[in-house]
């Protein structure tokens, strides 16, 4: 399912698995890099704007925000409390495992790997591998391959 078509911008070999919502919204965009794969089930509202890179491997049942919800006290109720926009941005060759969820405001560099069922919310450094909910650096990604662990 497609929303705002008019704010979606896909690159050239983009493949969308069925039953996936890009949803665009009135105003500010979603761009899909070349030769980004998106799995089966996944949602990407892009009010606050999602800029997601080239050779992006997007793993079924993913998640990307890019808006909330204000907190008003409790005199409004949440769903009709103001809405605040943060934009996504994914940049090239990054990995995000089924059921990941990126929360807004999040830059993901380039080249990361997002754990299956990880929540990230703030920003990932290139190279990284991530994991867990809030997702935390788990190593760094060599060039050979090899990781080098961050800590305990």
């Amino acid at each position: 399912m497609v929303f705002h078509p008019e704010n979606i911008s896909l690159g050239e070999n983009v493949y969308v698995g069925h039953q996936t919502i890009l949803r665009g919204y009135y105003r500010n965009s979603l761009v899909i890099g070349d030769n980004t794969w998106i799995g089966q089930q996944c949602f990407i509202h892009s009010a606050g704007g999602v800029t997601i890179g080239r050779t992006v491997g997007i793993g079924p049942g993913v998640k990307i925000l890019s808006s909330f919800h204000r907190e008003e006290g409790t005199d409004v109720p949440i769903l009709l409390s103001e809405l605040s926009f943060a934009s996504v941005t994914i940049d090239d060759d990054c990995d995000l495992g089924t059921g990941s969820v990126i929360l807004p405001g999040v830059h993901i560099g380039k080249g990361v790997q997002v754990g299956a069922g990880a929540v990230v919310t703030g920003d990932v450094r290139d190279f990284a591998v991530v994991a867990g909910v809030p997702a935390k650096v788990l190593r760094i990604r060599e060039r050979n391959g090899a990781g080098q662990r961050t800590g305990s």
